[in-house]
């Protein structure tokens, strides 16, 4: 069975098959986010120190750490911001980081001083990017996602998204990394524009667990960009891929619809074993006045602390 380890310097997770979703906290990115962009830049985090504790909080199982405030010289400026990030998310929180980063030498940066094992966010199957970004998986031994565009961009073509990630894991082997070290995004189009993106997905997950063995994640408010009530979409969307074979995702854990979703299929999938945490989250749940749903219940954790993109297809889905 596939199984990609990450680590925190204390907490190791473990993604795969027959393990609970991984939930990547998305949060901690500036990208469409002015307000925390202006106060990085300044050396403010008191944002990015919230964020992180909320998401923690919430059930993150991960955090994704993005210090890409500006494109304003990034390979001057985000290396160091990335660092700095880096450190004082590592110390407020025991869970496993996902470095995420389009400048290589911030990648780098970042891997030199992370703790544990992180995930690398991420590479394309784009050769200067295979060229740039596997070696520093290697030399680091730390996992990779691997995004299913390349030079001709992001094809609408199932078929041709499968091909650029085995593309991928192949160049991967060639340095000697192995597929269980390979955590693929098909990339997930917006549901509204394009009306079979949920069953182009859906097959995409299943070819990519059953043919190339690998795990896979995404940027799950894609599938909703463009939308009302993204939310509803968004916690409809995780059961099914889950169903179809999505092992982590990078999304707001902070959204209790959609947590409950991630739970209540950890449940049904078995990898929540006697329902043990639905049980110990939920216990005590009371639903709101008029029937909503209540957004009181706390994450349960087996041990210690409770842990855990924009939009890849130029959807700018990040919700708020």
């Amino acid at each position: 069975m596939t199984r990609t380890i990450v680590a925190s310097a204390t907490r190791e997770i473990i993604i795969g098959f027959d393990q609970p979703f991984c939930v990547i906290g998305e949060r901690i990115n500036p990208t469409g986010r002015k307000k925390l962009a202006a106060e990085m830049v300044e050396g403010n985090f008191d944002t990015v120190i919230k964020d992180a504790l909320e998401q923690v909080a919430a059930g993150a199982t991960m955090l994704d750490v993005n210090a890409g405030v500006t494109s304003v010289n990034p390979n001057e400026t985000e290396p160091g911001l990335l660092v700095q990030t880096m450190e004082i998310v590592q110390g407020l929180v025991d869970v496993p980081l996902s470095i995420d980063s389009s400048v290589t030498a911030a990648i780098e940066a970042a891997l030199k001083v992370a703790k544990g094992r992180p995930l690398v966010n991420s590479v394309t199957g784009e050769e200067e990017k295979l060229e740039a970004i596997l070696p520093l998986c290697k030399k680091y031994d730390v996992p990779v996602v691997a995004i299913s565009n390349d030079e001709t961009g992001i094809s609408m073509d199932p078929d041709v998204r499968f091909a650029v990630a085995k593309k991928i894991v192949e160049r991967a082997a060639d340095y000697g990394i192995k597929p269980h070290d390979i955590v693929v995004d098909p990339l997930v189009m917006p549901i509204g524009a394009l009306g079979s993106a949920g069953l182009q997905v859906f097959a995409l997950l299943r070819r990519l667990r059953e043919e190339l063995k690998v795990n896979t994640t995404c940027g799950l408010s894609n599938i909703s960009f463009g939308l009302p009530h993204r939310h509803g979409i968004n916690a409809g969307f995780i059961p099914m891929v889950i169903g179809a074979g999505m092992t982590s995702a990078i999304m707001n854990p902070c959204r209790p619809q959609e947590m409950e979703a991630v739970r209540a299929a950890n449940v049904l999938n078995g990898t929540d074993q006697n329902c043990g945490n639905w049980i110990m989250t939920y216990r005590d749940y009371k639903p709101a006045e008029g029937g909503a749903v209540a957004a009181t219940a706390a994450p349960a954790a087996s041990s210690g602390r409770r842990g855990g993109r924009a939009a890849r297809a130029g959807a700018g889905a990040r919700t708020e």
